[in-house]
């Protein structure tokens, strides 16, 4: 049960940042904006490196000066299986009027929820795998540190939430329409997570290339999306920094509880 609510933590952060448009007006500051993504951008990095990489290298410690290979491999399938997402599921990013991936009629909201549920699946993906590694008994992963990870994901998951919903709300959607539309884009973590547990018997095996295949997809959304948004036009010192709280309050969270 406890595994249960730590799948669920970060789609919880989703649907508290997409309830913000009940409180909010119809369109989030910019500068706001460029914060959010910043520090979305800083946890990930974090939790990539401290999370994953770091627990994979250590899984295969073994190897000796060779343990690096799971983790590097697994890396960059992550990278390549984010690069074909991107290339095959048509969605829509911020700020921007042409859609990524095959052209397609699906509506504007559709392809932007789309864009952040791609974000989501790697994340789910690392909670299963983490909490998969916690209840295998591996030294290198603990419950605590699962549980770590999980309250980093929902915390950068708030501003995901509001960064979604928000603009739904600026289009003219209905509060509650964009409020669901915001919390469903955040569906897909516990999933996916749900399912890495499923098969965490046949999982337990390439435990390491599966986190360093986690890291690798969240890196490729943060180079590939957030840093871009968070950098673009003015101020963009704001996303810099508010990277910089991301990436130190993850890294606390995850030496403190791992």
């Amino acid at each position: 049960m406890n595994v249960f609510w730590g799948l669920m933590i970060p789609f919880f952060g989703t649907t508290l940042g997409a309830a913000c448009v009940f409180f909010m007006k119809k369109e989030l500051n910019p500068l706001v904006q460029k914060g959010f993504l910043g520090f979305a951008a800083g946890v990930m990095v974090a939790a990539s490196v401290w999370s994953l990489l770091i627990p994979a290298m250590d899984m295969n410690a073994r190897m000796g000066r060779l343990a690096f290979i799971p983790a590097a491999v697994g890396f960059l399938i992550g990278i390549g299986f984010l690069l074909f997402m991107d290339r095959t599921v048509p969605h829509l990013h911020l700020d921007s009027e042409e859609n990524e991936g095959p052209k397609c009629n699906l509506k504007k909201t559709t392809m932007l929820v789309l864009a952040v549920t791609l974000h989501n699946i790697p994340e789910g993906l690392s909670a299963g795998a983490v909490f998969a590694g916690a209840l295998s008994g591996n030294e290198t992963v603990t419950m605590a540190g699962a549980f770590a990870l999980a309250i980093g994901i929902a915390i950068q998951n708030f501003p995901e939430g509001a960064i979604i919903s928000m603009p739904l709300r600026g289009n003219g959607m209905s509060r509650r329409k964009s409020f669901v539309y915001g919390t469903a884009s955040g569906a897909v973590e516990p999933i996916a997570g749900g399912l890495t547990l499923l098969l965490a018997k046949y999982i337990t095996p390439v435990l390491p290339y599966l986190l360093a295949f986690a890291a690798g997809a969240m890196i490729y959304v943060v180079v590939e999306e957030l840093i871009p948004e968070a950098s673009e036009g003015e101020h963009s010192n704001i996303g810099t920094l508010a990277f910089a709280g991301g990436f130190v309050l993850m890294m606390v969270l995850d030496v403190a509880l791992g």
